[in-house]
């Protein structure tokens, strides 16, 4: 994979759309996979077929791009994410990111499943990503700086954008969904965290921890994308219950949280692009 193989995936995808534009992109992780199923007139593109995209390895991810409607709303789903503990380069998780914008997208809805380092909040409840710490001490930007999609030093200020958290608030309060916000912390995995570990992330401020998502904002800003991030949270961190963590549980929780997942991010997504076009007409004006 090289610096050209974003235009060359946006190139394939737009062949095979037509004239298919989305205009919000949305990644589904761990065991949400629900939301693609409700997308409609589909178009499904198996990550094995897009040049620069990888397939994923991980058990709840499908590894498809899913181009259709939905409430309305053209949409570009990533079905499944690269992760770098899957030893896969900052090609595999940068070049999706950088694609989905190539095609159109403004602003991307990311999905995660995390647990949860707080009492109060547990499986089952959905979690508003306010910041990240990034734990992963690494970072997809590193290399050479391709100029076209952003700058050599790009600002994380803002990384997830306020005005969308605002939105996705009313609107869970709205559908009378449960949802907090808190500060996400990457670590590299696939180890799930020791309770050590974990007393440490609290003193460092993180409300959740997970293994995804940062690296994907990162490339998400950098080319100028806007941000909104929600957390599935699955399980409470190790050491803060006596629940032995598998992935199997992950993935079984995340499912049974998919309901309220969807019926927000259903309700959102026309919201968001209304208020993309709001900035775009007043930038125009």
């Amino acid at each position: 994979m090289n610096i050209t193989s974003p235009h060359q995936a946006a190139e394939l995808i737009k062949k095979r759309a037509g004239k298919f534009s989305p205009q919000l992109a949305l990644v589904l992780g761990s065991g949400l996979n629900k939301l693609a199923d409700m997308l409609n007139n589909p178009i499904v593109i198996p990550y094995s077929e897009i040049p620069g995209f990888s397939d994923t390895s991980v058990a709840g991810h499908q590894g498809n791009l899913i181009l259709g409607l939905l409430n309305g709303v053209p949409i570009a789903c990533l079905q499944g994410r690269s992760h770098s503990y899957e030893g896969k380069n900052s090609a595999a998780i940068s070049t999706p990111i950088r694609t989905l914008k190539l095609l159109g997208c403004e602003s991307i809805i990311l999905t995660n499943a995390a647990a949860s380092l707080r009492k109060e909040v547990t499986p089952g409840n959905l979690v508003l990503i306010s910041d990240h710490i990034n734990f992963q001490f690494q970072n997809p930007l590193v290399g050479a700086n391709d100029d076209s999609f952003g700058p050599r030093f790009p600002s994380l200020q803002n990384a997830y954008d306020s005005e969308f958290m605002e939105i996705a608030s009313q609107t869970a309060s709205e559908l009378n969904i449960n949802i907090s916000t808190g500060v996400y912390l990457a670590t590299l995995g696939p180890c799930y965290e020791t309770p050590a570990e974990i007393r440490a992330f609290k003193i460092m401020g993180a409300d959740m921890v997970g293994m995804s998502t940062v690296p994907e904002v990162i490339i998400a800003r950098h080319c100028n994308m806007k941000v909104l991030a929600i957390s599935t949270i699955t399980n409470m961190a190790v050491g803060m219950s006596d629940e032995f963590l598998t992935h199997e549980n992950v993935l079984r929780v995340a499912k049974m949280a998919a309901e309220d997942l969807s019926q927000l991010i259903i309700a959102l997504i026309n919201k968001i692009t209304v208020s993309n076009r709001q900035v775009d007409s007043d930038v125009c004006t």
